[in-house]
């Protein structure tokens, strides 16, 4: 039943593989999404309240539920894309105190924007806490996890008490990824700091800066950072290197250690973070211009100089397959839906008698889902 899958405590672990396909989300589709979409939350908040449902939005399998209850692909990357999409447009109207900020493409350049015109009375320090944290969920997945998926897709979903939950997308050749995020079970945004990460398969030979094996490998980026940046062309060009790469070191042929790597832009992104010697790893990926091609240097540069070993390991967890909208496994009963957003309007309003309908009601949501 979906009902059980709403409670992120019954299932920890799962794999789905499912076939590609292509296609887009109706218009009709979609306006009965956000009706539904808003109907459901609206039920999920007033029943649990607004940090349950975010820690339920976490759960990839609980969105990847929901998807399916609103009727979209139950095998789509459209379905993170379009589910946000009609989550934002719905909660944003609706008074149980959740925004939506971020999206696709272009949309996900006004993320800043639209955390500063919220209506909350959040102070200026929370809203900058909540900027940051938009800010430093996506220079990780960009560039500290490098597993090939360019980040295209990032809704960022937060509460009047200043508490918040990140669901972005990137997308290679053929596939597409989830990275989800959650500020209370964040306790560093450079180690292992994701609830989930979604994808249709592993990839070999990522370099997730992450990772908790790559904790001393962090540390010697910064130490590198925090002597003068010059000093690392030398690394290049000692006889020390090329006597050790005669020797047999080696590194996966797509990740070649050059001046290139860094470029003379880059040097003087190090020559600022010298000049800021940042305290920690988190300080120096925060640096504008920190990215992943200078992320990658430092830290084989650093298992050069220091022999600090690095780990190669994809961060995925949870597997989907990705690909679009296309109709299957069978074409949306439009009457059954208009039925399925009549009869969760009742129950709210049902629930808001007496705390006794509000638990039948809610019942009656479980059994119907």
């Amino acid at each position: 039943m979906l009902a059980k899958i709403f409670n992120d405590r019954m299932i920890k672990t799962g794999v789905v593989n499912l076939p590609l396909h292509y296609g887009s989300c109706p218009k009709w589709l979609f306006e009965k999404m956000k009706s539904l979409a808003g109907i459901i939350s609206e039920v999920i908040v007033y029943e649990y309240g607004q940090e349950e449902y975010l820690k339920r939005l976490s759960n990839p399998f609980f969105f990847q539920a929901l998807g399916c209850v609103l009727s979209f692909d139950w095998h789509s990357s459209g379905l993170t894309t379009t589910v946000c999409g009609a989550l934002k447009e719905s909660l944003n109207k609706l008074d149980l105190g959740i925004k939506i900020a971020g999206g696709k493409g272009k949309a996900s350049r006004k993320t800043m924007e639209e955390i500063e015109s919220n209506d909350f009375s959040l102070s200026d320090k929370e809203i900058e806490k909540l900027k940051y944290a938009s800010k430093m969920s996506a220079r990780v997945d960009n560039n500290c996890v490098q597993d090939g998926y360019q980040l295209y897709h990032h809704s960022f979903i937060f509460t009047e008490k200043g508490k918040w939950v990140v669901i972005q997308q990137g997308m290679n050749v053929n596939y597409a990824r989830r990275y989800h995020w959650v500020s209370d079970n964040l306790n560093s945004f450079v180690e292992e700091p994701h609830f989930a990460v979604c994808g249709d398969k592993k990839e070999e030979n990522v370099l997730d800066m992450t990772c908790k094996e790559n904790e001393q490998a962090r540390k010697a980026s910064v130490d590198l950072v925090k002597d003068n940046p010059n000093h690392l062309k030398k690394y290049f060009t000692s006889q020390r290197i090329l006597s050790d790469f005669c020797n047999g070191i080696t590194f996966p042929k797509h990740h070649p250690i050059s001046l290139k790597d860094i470029g003379e832009n880059g040097m003087k992104v190090l020559q600022k973070a010298y000049e800021i010697q940042p305290e920690n790893y988190e300080e120096l990926v925060a640096l504008k211009g920190m990215g992943p091609k200078k992320i990658r240097a430092l830290a084989l540069i650093s298992n050069l100089v220091f022999g600090t070993e690095i780990k190669w390991k994809d961060p995925v967890k949870y597997t989907f397959t990705h690909g679009g909208k296309d109709g299957f496994p069978y074409p949306v009963d439009r009457e059954t839906y208009n039925n399925s957003i009549l009869t969760l309007k009742e129950a709210i309003e049902q629930a808001k008698l007496d705390n006794k309908e509000k638990i039948n009601a809610v019942k009656r949501l479980g059994i119907f889902l």
